[in-house]
């Protein structure tokens, strides 16, 4: 392979943090034998070879778990750079010292390599949006007027509505049109910054359906740049057809999906929304249990319309995550913090809804508890597909500062997903997933939520967002997203 000098119009420099190698799988990350390692990440037996180069970022938020001077944990590393090969990171440090490592001969840059130049802008982690029902067909725009006249979410489900009428137009759709609108729902993530996305299934409430749209996120996860988390919930609603038998839509959720969702590897986690007049927390509690038996990460939809007892339930079953929490007491907050169960809150969803109140986020972080925010984009209580859009909306009505905003997109976000050693932060070994900011520091990003002002996406060393325009191949046309 024909190498080239990292000079070719940067400044001088060199390297500050050097790590071993790891690959990342679409399904995470799997240590590389150490015949690999000993081949030259570890500069022993030769330089690393560099195939992605990031350099002169007027500011790079690296991110760091503990709070520290440096602007409460976020790393920041002016002039910046970072290298990578074959999609993991190999170094991050000043474009000076990352400079100095090529001359030295630590590393090499390969000819074919790809080269971003981020003079004056601001570079993040690739954002990770840990709570989204991506997988659905049905639009519902005619309840937007029904809120506003004063109907609430469980009045509108009384009704017919709400996730029963998508439940319906999603039944009827095609695996290939979810697809299709899925990717199409996608691509709007990516090119606001969200390099990975988990996936919650729900709008089928049926083996086969629900088993449709599992199948439906294993390919996005194939096809699209971000990476697919998929979630089974199908315990989002009662279906028309279990009306007054809750207890029989259980069993089969037991008994039939849990187990065939699990024989087809279909999903990481296991989700269900407990709350009054959906599942209580004995029900939710059964659903749990069984999806835990069967080697599931489990995940509850908590304590959002009512102080119902989710949150304490998640921390008794050791779940990765609790979210929403609008309404959750002071018991589960303290239960959430001596498990550590990420607290997912999705203020997008309170202020879709024009409601006052807003999950408590400062009593959560002050007991501890690992904050991550997420979308929670769905087409009936928020459309939301920007996370920068979120960070904005939290600041202001959840007093939260643009730092911990930051964190809770990228970092913490990666945390309510298990997947905190993989990506979340910019370190060696860690998956080369970038966001470039066409804005000159990180206050910029919650203070101007309106504008989209994402300038490059690198997705495992790949650039698939420049200059706001998608460059990845799809393999499918798009289609219609208002179906």
């Amino acid at each position: 392979m024909e190498k080239r000098s990292f000079s070719d119009g940067s400044r001088s420099g060199g390297s500050k943090l050097i790590g071993g190698s790891r690959s990342f799988g679409r399904s995470g990350p799997t240590e590389e034998s150490s015949s690999t390692e000993s081949s030259g990440f570890t500069g022993k037996s030769g330089p690393i070879e560099v195939d992605f180069l990031l350099k002169n970022a007027g500011s790079l938020v690296t991110i760091k778990d503990e709070d520290d001077d440096d602007a409460k944990g976020l790393g920041l590393i002016t002039d910046g750079s970072v290298a990578a090969h074959e999609g993991v990171i190999v170094a991050v440090g000043t474009t000076a010292e990352i400079e100095k490592a090529f001359k030295d001969g630590v590393f090499v840059l390969r000819n074919d390599a790809t080269v971003f130049d981020a003079s004056g802008c601001l570079v993040t982690p690739g954002l990770v949006d840990a709570h989204t029902h991506l997988i659905f067909a049905g639009w519902r725009a005619e309840e937007f007027a029904l809120r506003l006249k004063g109907a609430s979410y469980l009045d509108i489900l009384a009704r017919g509505g709400g996730i029963l009428s998508t439940v319906r137009a999603t039944r009827r759709a095609s695996e290939d049109e979810l697809f299709l609108l899925g990717m199409d729902r996608l691509d709007q993530m990516l090119l606001c910054g969200t390099t990975t996305v988990e996936v919650k299934s729900g709008y089928g409430l049926s083996t086969e359906d629900e088993i449709k749209s599992l199948r439906v996120a294993a390919r996005l996860g194939r096809e699209h740049p971000a990476d697919v988390i998929p979630t089974f919930l199908g315990a989002h609603a009662i279906p028309e057809e279990y009306a007054g038998n809750v207890e029989g839509y259980i069993e089969v959720l037991v008994s039939e999906m849990i187990p065939r969702v699990a024989e087809e590897r279909l999903a990481k986690f296991v989700d269900v929304f407990c709350e009054e007049g959906v599942f209580s927390v004995d029900q939710s509690r059964r659903i749990l249990s069984s999806a835990k038996d069967y080697g599931f990460g489990l995940k509850i939809h908590a304590d959002e319309l009512s102080p119902l007892g989710g949150a304490v339930l998640a921390a008794e079953l050791d779940a990765v995550s609790a979210d929403h929490l609008v309404m959750v007491d002071e018991r589960g907050i303290r239960y959430m913090a001596e498990k550590k169960v990420s607290a997912v809150l999705l203020p997008g969803t309170s202020f879709f809804l024009a409601m006052d109140r807003y999950a408590p986020a400062r009593r959560i972080i002050e007991e501890g508890v690992p904050l991550a925010l997420a979308t929670d984009f769905n087409p009936g209580t928020c459309t939301i597909q920007s996370l920068p859009l979120v960070m904005g909306i939290a600041c202001l009505r959840m007093g939260l500062s643009p730092e911990e905003v930051i964190k809770a997109c990228t970092l913490g976000a990666a945390r309510a997903l298990g997947m905190e050693e993989e990506i979340g932060s910019l370190e060696a070994k860690k998956a080369a997933d970038m966001v470039v900011f066409d804005v000159p520091s990180f206050h910029h990003l919650p203070y101007r939520f309106g504008a989209n002002l994402v300038k490059g996406v690198i997705k495992r060393g790949k650039i698939v967002v420049k200059d706001g325009c998608l460059t990845y191949a799809r393999s499918q046309p798009g289609t219609r997203s208002d179906m």
